[in-house]
C-alpha cells in the first residue's frame, strides 16, 4: 500500500515510518524540515518537503495515497504563541484531510492525543471524572493544543459523512523511547508523587507505530477513537492505591483489569484493533528509575 506519512521526522512519525516499510508498505515521508541533498540510504523512504498549512503543498504531496498517517503536528502549547500551536495544528490537519477526500484515499490515520479531555494544560485545573479515562470520558479542553486536537477528531467525523474515506484517530499518551524513558518516566519510577495529568499512564513509541500500522490496515468502517496506552503505569504500583494516596476520593475508580494498571483504559483499541502492546518501562529502567545496560 502506497502510505503517506506526515511528521515523519519526528519521534511518532520516525517510528511510524519504520514500521510501516517493516510491514511491507511503499512510504513517502513527509515533513517540513529541509530534505538531505545526499545519496538516500538504502531502503530509506522516499521524503517530500511540505509546510502542510499550505493547501497546494499539502494537495501535492497527498496525491497518489492509498492511505495517509498524520502525525504532523506542533506536540505541546507551551513553547510556542497559542494562535501558532491552534494555527498549525488545525489546519494542517485539515489541508491534509481535504486532500484524502478529494483525491478518493481509502484510509486516513489522525495522530490525535491524549490531552483531548482537557484535563492537561488547563488554565483552570481539573481533574478526569473517572479512572481509567477511556474513549467516553467527556471532552472539555480549554488549551491551544488539546483543542485544535478535538477539533481534528471532529473533522476527521465530518470526512466520514460526505465521502468513503474511513477514518481512525489515536489518541497516544506520552511517547516515549530509548532516549528519553529515564528523563521522564524515571522520576516517576523513583517517585510517585511526581504527578501527572495522566495518572501515571505512558505509550512506548514502538508499540504506538505498531498501533498504526494495524489502523493503517484496519478495514473499520466510519472515524474510530482510540486512546493508546501501556497497560501498566510507570510507578509499577497498584494504581487504586496510587489514586487514593495523592487524590483521595476526588477520582472514581472504575474495574481495573490489572493491579499496577494504567490510569488510561485500552480496551476498545484491543477490542476493535486487535492491538497488544508488547513493551514496558522496565525493558528500559531498573526499579529506581535507571537506564538498563544496553
Amino acid at each position: 500500500m502506497r502510505v503517506v506519512v506526515t511528521g515523519a521526522h519526528g519521534k511518532v512519525g520516525r517510528a511510524a515510518t519504520r514500521a510501516l516499510a517493516d510491514a511491507g508498505h511503499e512510504v513517502t515521508a513527509v515533513d517540513v524540515t529541509r530534505p538531505v541533498w545526499e545519496r538516500a540510504e538504502p531502503g530509506a523512504p522516499a521524503y517530500r518537503q511540505a509546510d502542510l498549512t499550505d493547501a497546494g503543498e499539502a494537495f501535492a504531496v497527498v496525491r497518489g495515497a492509498e492511505a495517509v498517517v498524520h502525525a504532523a503536528a506542533i506536540p505541546d502549547p507551551s513553547m510556542n504563541p497559542p494562535h501558532v500551536v491552534f494555527h498549525n495544528n488545525l489546519m494542517a490537519t485539515f489541508n491534509v484531510l481535504e486532500a484524502a477526500v478529494r483525491f478518493g484515499v481509502p484510509r486516513f490515520v489522525n495522530i490525535s492525543s491524549e490531552t483531548v479531555p482537557g484535563h492537561f494544560f488547563a488554565e483552570r485545573p481539573f481533574l478526569p471524572d473517572y479512572a481509567p479515562v477511556d474513549e467516553e470520558h467527556p471532552v472539555r479542553p480549554q488549551d491551544p493544543y488539546a483543542l485544535s486536537k478535538h477539533f481534528g477528531e471532529q473533522l476527521m467525523d465530518a470526512a466520514v459523512r460526505r465521502s468513503d474515506i474511513r477514518c481512525i484517530s489515536l489518541r497516544p499518551s506520552w511517547v516515549q523511547h530509548e532516549g528519553n524513558y529515564e528523563r521522564n518516566l524515571g522520576p516517576q519510577v523513583r517517585d510517585p508523587s511526581v504527578l501527572s495529568p495522566n495518572l501515571w499512564s505512558y505509550i512506548d513509541v514502538y508499540d504506538l507505530a505498531d498501533a498504526i500500522v494495524l489502523s493503517v490496515e484496519s478495514e473499520l468502517p466510519g472515524h474510530e477513537v482510540f486512546f493508546i496506552a501501556s497497560p501498566d503505569n510507570a510507578c509499577g504500583r497498584d494504581l487504586a492505591e496510587l489514586v487514593r494516596e495523592y487524590y483521595g476520593d476526588s477520582i472514581p475508580l472504575r474495574a481495573l483489569p490489572r493491579p499496577d494498571a494504567s490510569g488510561i483504559s485500552c480496551a476498545k483499541a484491543y477490542r476493535l484493533l486487535g492491538w497488544a502492546p508488547k513493551r514496558s518501562w522496565r525493558d528500559y529502567l531498573d526499579e529506581n528509575g535507571h537506564a538498563l545496560p544496553r
